[in-house]
């Protein structure tokens, strides 16, 4: 399928007209992972010939979710409306070898040619008129109209390339009409510039979307004519939502940014992408680094992948879970700012070291916002109870506060660990034959105004005997 004698080079050429969700961010990931696993080059083409709906805005999210994901680029980005100059060039070869000719036929005419062959039953298509041919005489060209430039397709014969995915695919010529390639102000049609840039930037492996099946004939026939050598197309199945619908912004998808705001992990992200149809016998959870020694093309799968939000909320619940403390709680910082915990640098201004908080809470969180809502309670001001509401006294019952109290007073001969304050409590618990819940909930509560919080010897732990002895205290 390969030549292994030639550098892989692959590429990554979305278009800035919306945002970027995680089906396309999957048509980065896998030539990304193709060209290191063969220690080739991974280029990215910026195709902004749409200029009105092309924005820089676009542009810049595409850059960000690449570098957010570590997907790092050897060439580019490259646009293509600054090669505008090489289009016009390969247009002229075209246009003087006779492999591509002016057409002078409007608008309107072409969509009454259309009407009238869906009435017939017959395939829409263009049919031809302005196409010279030996002996044929064409129409006299209209004054005042700027022609389209089309291709000279072959009108027999078969186009047959063998997809890395998919397997051999073949499409009749007939079934192709003749494509226009420029239009009439000038400006470069879609299938034209990838062929000129996959030539000129010697791409070896276009990995994409099968929406682009249909282009692909069309792509073969243009870079024949053009005397290139065609590349092997690999084309991954639709990426489908929850609803089996294919995902976009339009059905509920979300962008790569959205991902990031809503505290996602870059790796969690890359590892759902790669299963998203890939697999590597029954490994779910792997590193970056594994999954590129892994990669190859015939593990691609040949179905529709679902996107499935519980499987991604839970492998990232993973890697939080089992991430270097330190580096989380460096990214945990702004979700934690945005939640009211002020910091100088990266240390907070008062209270427990962040870090230590982050360890405590990244076992049950899903995503870094749920620790940085977490960690407020270590820094919120002591809560200011009324000792004689209903509400204090249904969390704090009169019969408990003697065992809080000796709790209290134990605490001061701990040594602060979470070891020796666990050791404190269940000596109290075991003097006063209670539970763990009937002495736990009211020292939240007392500490917190919650009874909610991660285990309350930690909890000891992380703010301070000092601090603990002050709140307790109350009662």
């Amino acid at each position: 399928m390969e030549n292994l004698s030639t550098r892989i080079r692959t590429r990554f050429a979305p278009s800035p007209t919306g945002f970027i969700h995680l089906g396309n961010l999957r048509s980065a990931l896998y030539p990304w992972a193709f060209a290191r696993s063969k220690g080739g080059d991974f280029i990215l083409r910026i195709e902004d010939t749409d200029q009105e709906r092309s924005s820089q805005e676009a542009v810049d999210v595409i850059i960000e979710g690449l570098h957010w994901l570590g997907l790092d680029i050897d060439e580019g980005p490259f646009y293509q409306m600054q090669r505008l100059e090489r289009y016009q060039a390969t247009l002229k070869i075209l246009l003087e070898s006779g492999l591509a000719y002016p057409c002078y036929m409007s608008e309107d005419e072409l969509n009454a040619l259309r009407e009238k062959q869906i009435a017939n039953k017959e395939k829409p298509r263009y049919n031809g008129t302005w196409r010279p041919e030996p002996g044929k005489s064409l129409p006299k060209i209209p004054e005042g109209v700027k022609p389209v430039i089309r291709f000279k397709n072959p009108q027999e014969g078969i186009v047959v390339w063998k997809d890395a995915v998919k397997g051999v695919i073949s499409i009749s010529n007939e079934e192709l009409d003749d494509l226009v390639i420029a239009r009439p102000d000038g400006t470069p049609t879609y299938n034209f510039c990838v062929v000129v840039d996959d030539l000129d930037m010697q791409i070896t492996h276009v990995i994409r979307g099968d929406d682009h099946i249909n282009n692909t004939p069309r792509q073969i026939n243009i870079i024949h004519a053009l005397g290139g050598q065609v590349p092997v197309y690999g084309h991954l199945p639709t990426v489908l939502n929850e609803q089996g619908e294919k995902m976009s912004k339009r059905n509920g998808a979300m962008s790569v940014r959205d991902y990031q705001h809503a505290g996602y992990l870059p790796e969690a992200i890359l590892n759902y992408l790669a299963r998203l149809g890939w697999s590597h016998g029954d490994a779910e959870v792997f590193t970056k680094e594994q999954f590129v020694q892994w990669f190859d093309l015939d593990s691609l799968g040949k179905s529709p992948a679902q996107f499935s939000p519980e499987k991604l909320i839970w492998l990232n619940h993973h890697y939080i879970q089992h991430a270097d403390s330190e580096h989380l709680a460096e990214q945990t910082i702004p979700f934690a700012k945005k939640e009211g915990i002020i910091f100088l640098g990266n240390q907070v201004q008062a209270g427990p070291e962040f870090v230590k908080v982050v360890d405590l809470l990244k076992a049950r969180a899903n995503t870094l916002i749920e620790i940085a809502q977490g960690a407020k309670l270590f820094y919120m001001s002591a809560p200011q109870h009324d000792l004689q509401s209903p509400e204090f006294k249904t969390n704090v019952s009169e019969t408990i506060i003697p065992a809080i109290k000796e709790f209290t007073e134990s605490l001061k001969n701990t040594d602060g660990t979470k070891e020796s304050i666990a050791a404190a409590m269940k000596e109290i618990l075991t003097k006063h034959g209670i539970k763990m819940p009937a002495l736990a909930m009211p020292i939240r509560y007392l500490m917190f105004a919650t009874t909610q919080t991660p285990a309350i010897d930690a909890m000891i732990s992380i703010i301070g005997i000092e601090e603990v002895i002050k709140r307790l205290s109350k009662v």
